[in-house]
């Protein structure tokens, strides 16, 4: 694969892109300090007091240095039990990985699983609460299954008369909406609604959609309330100060995210079981490659493809910061090429290619060799109609 070369096409670039960076940053600078959600305890702990409460939270549900569920307890709020996403309430599963019922060892809550048999609150669970209080920090990728989660919780509140309180917190791919909107028959847990690959927003201003749109099933309305974040803007560049799942730990990971998730339904590592996940892409037939790295099975990543093999690829860090920050794109170029390298063309797109993509379109213009630009083009009308949808929403500039 010619990474590189394509690297070259682009260096023309790097020199406008920096300014463009170096404006960026300066543009956005925080004059004030920044506030999440859950670091605005007098706009919601007032909506807890004397209400039983289930936190639905992962490792990112963070109060300063506290967790969420620890700072609640400590200021007399009545947690009932904590609700788990993917990857656990500590955040130490592996993608895909059943999460199981269980205790918490710290305060000696019951831990219910949203990841297992059941990724719905079922009535027995929501029967001894009266607030379920979300606090999970997205990413802002349509494949990435908080959001699916948040759905079925608001879905399961309203069902069961129960309020839902979103602490929100910044989006990190905020700053741009791209890829194919997903189309009907493609729904799944990694695509539960018709917005792009790259939404562009919040959970909490996606919580205000699906409300609004009436995408929960049979049109059921959520008591919902968002408890915004302070001193935001979409267009900031944000840092996680906790990595939101095992295999995106770091800025260029989550920025690399959208462009390389696609490649979890082919026959291509994109680092998993390695020092650099999200950031490097190879297989043991990759040509041309200036790196080499062999996966292996650890916490987070069990079982990883080409698990103990000898991959050549690329390391894709460069691209984070000077290219896909500024550019504000899905990058295919990366998956185009894979393609057209691989051994067994047939045997490259997976059943689960098409649930990321949204669509079966995807596959087709790859297969018949359009450009990335053509490619990009046939997003436009729905992407345009989204947007405008999404105005209605947003809760920041």
């Amino acid at each position: 694969m010619k990474i590189l070369s394509e690297r070259a096409k682009y260096r023309h670039l790097y020199g406008l892109l920096a300014v463009m960076f170096l404006a960026f940053t300066g543009l956005n600078a925080q004059t004030e300090t920044l506030q999440v959600g859950a670091e605005r305890p007098g706009a919601y702990l007032p909506l807890l007091y004397g209400k039983k409460v289930g936190v639905v939270a992962n490792q990112t549900s963070r109060v300063d240095n506290q967790h969420l569920v620890d700072y609640l307890l400590a200021n007399k709020v009545q947690v009932q039990k904590v609700f788990a996403p993917e990857h656990g309430f500590r955040g130490q599963a592996s993608a895909g990985e059943k999460i199981k019922d269980g205790k918490d060892p710290a305060t000696g809550l019951p831990v219910v699983s949203l990841y297992g048999s059941s990724k719905k609150p079922s009535p027995a669970m929501l029967a001894d609460v009266d607030v379920l209080v979300f606090d999970i920090q997205d990413v802002g990728a349509r494949f990435y299954t908080y959001i699916s989660t948040l759905t079925y919780v608001m879905e399961a509140a309203a069902e069961n008369h129960k309020k839902v309180v979103v602490l929100d917190r910044p989006n990190p791919n905020g700053h741009y909406v791209d890829g194919p909107v997903l189309e009907p028959g493609f729904e799944s847990f990694v695509g539960l609604h018709p917005v792009p690959m790259v939404h562009g927003m919040t959970v909490g201003e996606y919580a205000k959609m699906v409300n609004g749109e009436g995408w929960l099933a049979n049109k059921v309305s959520c008591d919902l309330e968002v408890i915004t974040c302070q001193n935001y803007q979409h267009n900031m560049r944000y840092e996680l100060p906790v990595k939101p799942s095992p295999n995106l730990p770091n800025f260029d990971a989550i920025t690399l995210y959208p462009s390389l998730c696609l490649f979890e339904g082919t026959p291509v590592s994109v680092g998993r079981g390695t020092d650099y996940p999200f950031q490097q892409i190879g297989a043991p037939w990759f040509t041309d490659s200036n790196v080499v790295f062999t996966p292996q099975s650890g916490p987070g990543a069990k079982y990883p493809p080409f698990e103990g093999q000898k991959c050549f690829g690329y390391r894709l860090n460069q691209f984070a910061e000077f290219y896909l920050r500024n550019a504000g794109e899905i990058y295919l170029f990366w998956l185009i090429e894979a393609y057209k390298m691989a051994p067994d063309q047939e045997a490259f797109f997976t059943p689960f290619f098409n649930k990321l993509a949204g669509n079966a379109t995807l596959q087709a213009q790859i297969k018949e060799g359009l450009s990335p630009e053509d490619i990009r083009k046939s997003w436009e009308p729905r992407l345009t109609a989204y947007k405008q949808m999404r105005r209605k929403y947003l809760l920041y500039p």
